[in-house]
């Protein structure tokens, strides 16, 4: 596949449908760390808008495999807590983390799009101890939901502006 020169003033739609896959790919592995996902997506470009984008990102997580889902939680991390949170909401958030991991063996992942950041500690630990009740298979599907929104956050995020 040729690529042509994108002019500096390209949105950034234009300049990730343009881009190299090589470069493109860094910009999909920050959204969700899952190679085949960003192979996916990179390789059925261009796309002719924001949400045309965000569809496909969608579409492409719902056929992540075990290990794909694997290798996305890897790179996850926790939610960052605000600097003015007490004490104690940290120690209970370093608690409820711990036993989730011990359960399910991985990180507890969270969309916290649209929240204040007051809101989204009590939305957080209200979750991870709500989440600690699943069985292993079921939590599988929620934290794969919860991939699928944050990855269509970070790259809408990544893309502000490509609208057009």
């Amino acid at each position: 596949m040729q690529t042509r020169a994108t002019p500096a003033t390209a949105s950034p739609l234009e300049r990730f449908n343009t881009a190299p896959a090589e470069e493109a790919a860094p910009t999909l592995l920050a959204c969700l760390h899952s190679h085949a996902w960003a192979h996916r997506l990179t390789a059925h470009r261009p796309y002719p808008d924001l949400p045309a984008l965000l569809a496909a990102a969608d579409e492409a997580s719902y056929d992540l495999s075990p290990a794909d889902l694997t290798e996305a939680l890897a790179a996850e991390t926790l939610p960052a807590l605000p600097e003015d949170t007490y004490a104690a909401a940290h120690t209970a958030l370093s608690a409820a983390t711990a036993a989730y991991e011990s359960r399910f063996g991985h990180v507890f992942v969270i969309c916290l799009d649209g929240l204040s950041p007051d809101e989204a500690l009590n939305h957080v630990l209200a979750a991870i101890r709500s989440r600690l009740a699943n069985d292993p298979d079921e939590e599988r599907l929620v934290t794969a939901e919860e991939l699928r929104q944050l990855a269509k956050t970070r790259l809408s995020n990544a893309l502000q502006g490509a609208r057009g």
